[in-house]
């Protein structure tokens, strides 16, 4: 199934964003352009992206409802982001397939994750997956990751090799973090990461002196910042001030960091920041059209933009969506 939205659902958006600079204010303009690539199951949410032999892939699930027995995760493929066209449909008869996230392995593979909540009867409630794809369209059988109950929400590849965070869906609320040299065999590398409320989704970069930044979802809460430094088994932790839901963490090439996520002040939207490590902080860039059910953007930086996929229900139900955004230089 081939779906042409760039035309009929596409529409332009200038954010204004105010920065103090040389102790007054200044106006930027974010150029934002954003269109719809998919509304075709009842409930269209959860994305992640990338790109892999110069095709965009775009990933989420597709259900009857936020949560409903019938999960399953969907892979688009496009050539120009424009015209998207769907290359898989994984499905399980064990369980409701959640929050799909997709990475490229240093073997030159397509990895796609995620968790499924498993129909009763059954003993456990969550169990991580992946599968492996050398063309998007064919895809493994799925292997079993990380411990039973532990979601390990999303992968990131660091010198070759997997990181992850675990979060615990049954007993006490606390985090795992998980490494793999294969992708399909992670070890637990620190046993207790966080547990102070109910720490959950996850992402993580690894900045050029090797440190580890890991932006944290608490509910209810304030986000919390980690920072760890190889081997990645020590970790301090800051509050953000803000709640982040479906977490999302980028840096650009001039070192800047970027997250991306659900706000709930005034209403659920997406939002990107921009995130200061330091301080810890995050100051916003812009809010892109969303609203009620909506966030879990995928982020890609290609040809000097940024590149965003993300949910949102602001037009009456939950579709896919997809953002180019024209970043402000660095001053």
């Amino acid at each position: 199934m081939t779906v042409h939205y760039a035309h009929a659902f596409r529409f332009f958006v200038f954010v204004f964003v105010f920065a103090l600079v040389c102790g007054g204010p200044r106006v930027e303009a974010v150029d934002l352009e954003v269109w719809k690539i998919w509304d075709q199951g009842k409930h269209n949410a959860f994305t992640d992206l990338t790109r892999f032999k110069d095709r965009w892939y775009c990933v989420f699930r597709e259900g009857k409802g936020h949560v409903s027995p019938d999960g399953a995760l969907r892979v688009l493929q496009s050539d120009d982001a424009k015209t998207w066209r769907s290359a898989a449909l994984i499905r399980s008869e064990n369980g409701d397939l959640r929050d799909a996230k997709i990475t490229v392995t240093p073997q030159g593979k397509l990895m796609l994750a995620g968790a499924s909540a498993l129909h009763p009867p059954s003993d456990i409630r969550h169990q991580s997956l992946v599968w492996f794809s050398d063309d998007g369209e064919n895809w493994s059988d799925p292997v079993e990751i990380g411990d039973p109950d532990f979601w390990i929400w999303r992968i990131t590849w660091h010198n070759d090799v997997a990181y992850g965070i675990g979060y615990a869906t049954a007993g006490p609320k606390t985090t795992r973090l998980y490494k793999s040299n294969d992708g399909r065999k992670f070890e637990v590398l620190v046993e207790n990461l966080f547990d102070e409320g109910y720490p959950n989704e996850s992402a993580i970069v690894f900045l050029e002196d090797q440190s580890a930044i890991c932006l944290l979802r608490r509910d209810p809460g304030e986000a919390m910042l980690g920072k760890a430094f190889p081997p990645y088994t020590e970790w301090t932790w800051q509050g953000l001030g803000n709640r982040v839901g479906g977490p999302h963490l980028l840096q650009l090439p001039d070192g800047r960091l970027l997250a991306a996520g659900r706000d709930y002040v005034g209403g659920a939207t997406t939002r990107l920041w921009w995130l200061d490590a330091k301080l810890p902080k995050l100051k916003e860039i812009a809010r892109l059209p969303s609203g009620g059910d909506t966030s879990y953007p995928g982020l890609v930086w290609h040809q000097d933009r940024l590149w965003v996929s993300y949910y949102s229900s602001h037009e009456g139900k939950t579709n896919i969506y997809f953002a180019e955004v024209q970043i402000p230089t660095a001053p």
